[in-house]
């Protein structure tokens, strides 16, 4: 009708909303015309810029496939799906941010597998800072995932990139360390000093730079990113849970990939049940390829990772704190006593998935290499003493 204004048309693009009245730092809300060309005078909603953190996570992976979220698959649940929907519902970021992760610049220092737990994993992401962050997010998660710690990194920073090295342990019953003549799961067994001592011979070979292409899938003896750097491996004392005897392996490198850690494991029990010849360890790092045992994965837990590049440059600007997470620790130890230990421990004895791993050793080809190597009586030529050259830059980082 001539002399009347048409309506205004609606915003192409609404606000985001999250809870308490926050809007997202690029949403835009246009004042609303009335009628008579008035202008509506709006209260303009509260804005929150995104900020660059990192969280401390601590989390049992029984139950969960991996810690990397499958978006668009919900067959496979991780340990990345419960933390997104915690983060949404806490109101530190944007649904549709969670829809789309990267959105929210989300990274994790490591991949861990099907079943594998973690004491220190390390995430970075964007996120509103709003009040009582920890709390709020914890309080939409299940017991067994738990944010533990929040510290204020640079904006570029990235959990994965910026991550020197990372430390699992491997905890196993110490039967598997038995001799293969023993009954396959002797809980009345204890590792003796002078077996501990030969795992530890064994464990401190993998120390230095070696081409780990047979301790994984997919990788050709060729390519460079087999070569990983191991900075220390080596096993604990032992210690009793429930009248059961178990071990401790911790082993700390740059970086892992998929099941290398589970098959240096899996090769070192079958040499000290006496399955395999010595030598076949220094042959697996060859070019021929050479029959590796994996271990299971319930014993395998990420322990923490490592930013010393990061908190040389910037832990002492006064802007940003060190990334050592030495406040932390206490909440750690108590989640490993309350989460992860009781859960190893646990479905050990119910599942017995160490003892049904042993007792596939016997049909592993060990055979084929010994006679390759000769007699198959020497021992590996472990090279401490020589420089063990970095991992080389721009290669992929699995673990």
């Amino acid at each position: 009708m001539a002399g009347k204004e048409a309506p205004p048309a609606p915003a192409a693009h609404p606000p985001r909303k999250a809870p308490g009245g926050w809007v997202w730092e690029e949403a835009q809300n246009p004042p609303k015309r009335l009628r008579g060309g008035e202008v509506e005078v709006q209260e303009q909603p509260r804005k929150l810029p995104k900020r660059k953190i990192v969280l401390l996570m601590a989390y049992s992976g029984k139950g969960y496939h991996g810690m990397q979220r499958n978006v668009g698959s919900s067959q496979f649940k991780t340990i990345e799906d419960d933390l997104v929907s915690a983060l949404v519902r806490a109101g530190c970021i944007p649904e549709n941010h969670g829809e789309d992760m990267r959105k929210m610049s989300f990274q994790r220092c490591a991949r861990t597998d099907k079943g594998v737990s973690a004491a220190g994993q390390v995430v970075s992401l964007k996120v509103w800072l709003i009040e009582d962050l920890l709390d709020k997010i914890n309080s939409h998660l299940p017991s067994h995932i738990r944010i533990l710690g929040l510290k204020r990194v640079t904006g570029g920073f990235n959990s994965k990139n910026k991550c020197d090295a990372r430390t699992y342990f491997y905890m196993l019953p110490t039967f598997a360390f038995a001799h293969k003549d023993r009954d396959v799961q002797d809980e009345t067994y204890r590792l003796s000093a002078e077996t501990l001592q030969q795992v530890n011979r064994l464990l401190a070979c993998y120390k230095g730079t070696h081409n780990f292409h047979n301790f994984t899938s997919q990788k050709g003896p060729h390519e460079p990113s087999a070569r990983r750097y191991v900075l220390e491996m080596y096993c604990e004392p032992p210690f009793e849970r429930e009248g059961l005897e178990f071990a401790v392996i911790k082993v700390k490198g740059q970086s892992f990939m998929m099941h290398q850690i589970r098959k240096m494991v899996g090769l070192v029990v079958a040499i000290v049940k006496g399955y395999a010849p010595e030598s076949v360890l220094e042959r697996s790092w060859g070019e021929e390829k050479v029959d590796v045992p994996k271990a299971p994965g319930l014993g395998l837990v990420l322990e923490r990772v490592h930013f010393e590049k990061y908190n040389q440059r910037f832990g002492g600007d006064g802007l940003h704190e060190p990334l050592d997470w030495a406040q932390e620790e206490a909440k750690v130890v108590a989640f490993k006593e309350q989460h992860i230990y009781p859960t190893i421990v646990s479905t050990e004895r119910r599942e017995r998935s160490m003892a049904q791993w042993l007792s596939t050793l016997p049909i592993h080809n060990f055979s084929a290499t010994a006679i390759a190597m000769g007699s198959g009586t020497q021992p590996p030529q472990c090279w401490d003493h020589r420089p063990a050259l970095p991992y080389p830059a721009g290669l992929p980082n699995i673990l």
